[in-house]
């Protein structure tokens, strides 16, 4: 019986330097687990056992070393509970910590095994496989302007016998250019004008005016609300009483070389003051030309955002993450993969940063999480345990060969 138990000892041993040699050999795969064996013995109603058996191969999936690439699909999943879900030519839905993801002819999000990575769109919550985008990105035309600025309190006043004339800088007191765009993405001049006025004494408040010019060209009624101008009013103390806001709308911005959507903007001009300081203008404007795509980036939420050559971005979609009541249940696939069964339960998933799920890292990969150290001493300590268990059969082969040789 001797035998038995040494043979199984052997069949344990080499399979848990099996097991050993894998992890080694997989040092470098991105995302891989290592593994390792766990020993039961047998019985079979005997006092003495029958030797040991391999109960199972429990894989660890502590998390690996986060190292940076610099490749922007690359994803890391910076946390313990999470894998990407992926789904094959076939259908079949893989789980997988391997964040080496690049565009596939289709323009895809792929790994090596040309499986798609999936998530969420920017609304619902079906889960898809993630597409590049491609194209340019579409204009946006302005529809709102806000102008905070201070007006010089110290300026002179305007003659009124003066005549605004934008060619003429003593028919106005400041000027602020900018550029607007249509509904095509054209962007067009637009120039402010401001002009200081009398004030009134006995109120304490100063007026000025504003006037407008597209592309060079006066802005007058029904275009404005008055006749090309609109007025400011500030009290005693530099504050913006009247006059914060205008509507502006140019039936046909582009003309008939372009024939654009009438542009429709709300100018804004609250906050603005009037100090006795030097003319400081700012503003900000909504609309934007078009722009070809640039590249991709990933935000710790999963969120992927295109970027494009008008420095202007654009939401994507969200990565999905799965995790399991009991990753030990999962079925090792191949390429790095595992598989849902009724042992790991069904998947949790949901966004990075939620429901308890790890945080996403750009343009970086998770590294094995082979201790190749510890893998070493494991492997000497498997190599013992073999010489020794063959050591009881040759031991045992003795005993056998002195009792056959008894007369």
């Amino acid at each position: 019986m001797g035998f038995g138990q040494g043979l199984s000892g052997l069949n344990a041993a080499s399979q848990e330097l099996d097991i050993i040699g894998n992890n080694i050999a997989n040092s470098g795969t991105v995302g891989f687990k290592s593994a390792s064996a766990s020993f039961a013995d047998v019985y079979a109603n005997s006092k003495v056992g029958l030797g040991v058996q391999v109960a199972s191969v429990n894989q660890r999936f502590t998390v690996g070393t986060i190292s940076g690439t610099g490749g922007q699909f690359d994803m890391a999943i910076d946390g313990a509970k999470g894998m990407f879900r992926m789904q094959d030519p076939s259908g079949n839905i893989l789980y997988t910590r391997n964040g080496q993801f690049f565009a596939d002819k289709d323009n895809y999000i792929v790994n090596a095994q040309g499986q798609r990575l999936t998530g969420y769109a920017v609304s619902g919550t079906d889960l898809i496989p993630i597409k590049v985008p491609v194209g340019n990105i579409d204009p946006r035309a302005t529809s709102e302007i806000t102008t905070k600025t201070n007006l010089d309190a110290n300026a002179p006043v305007i003659d009124p016998a003066v005549t605004f004339d934008p060619a003429d800088p003593d028919s106005f007191t400041h000027s602020l250019p900018m550029s607007v765009y249509d509904s095509l993405g054209n962007a067009h001049q637009f120039i402010q004008y401001f002009a200081k006025r009398e004030g009134d004494e006995v109120s304490g408040q100063s007026t000025w005016q504003v006037y407008y010019r597209l592309d060079g060209k006066a802005l007058a009624a029904p275009d404005m609300p008055t006749d090309g101008a609109t007025t400011m009013s500030f009290d005693s103390s530099g504050r913006l009483v009247s006059g914060s806001a205008v509507d502006i709308r140019i039936a046909s911005p582009g003309g008939a070389a372009s024939p654009a959507a009438a542009l429709n903007m709300t100018l804004n001009y609250d906050n603005s003051t009037q100090f006795g300081g030097a003319f400081s203008p700012n503003f900000t404007q909504n609309g934007f030309a078009t722009g070809e795509y640039a590249g991709l980036s990933i935000a710790a939420d999963g969120a992927i955002v295109a970027n494009y050559t008008n420095d202007e971005t654009q939401l994507m979609g969200y990565i999905a993450l799965a995790d399991f009541n009991n990753l030990q249940g999962l079925q090792p696939a191949g390429g790095n993969a595992w598989i849902e069964t009724g042992a790991s339960g069904q998947p949790i998933l949901g966004r990075p940063g939620s429901n308890s799920l790890a945080t996403i890292k750009g343009q970086a990969v998770e590294e094995s999480n082979v201790d190749m150290s510890q893998e070493l001493v494991k492997m000497i300590i498997a190599q013992r345990t073999y010489q020794a268990n063959a050591q009881t059969i040759k031991t045992q082969d003795q005993v056998l060969q002195t009792l056959i040789t008894m007369r």
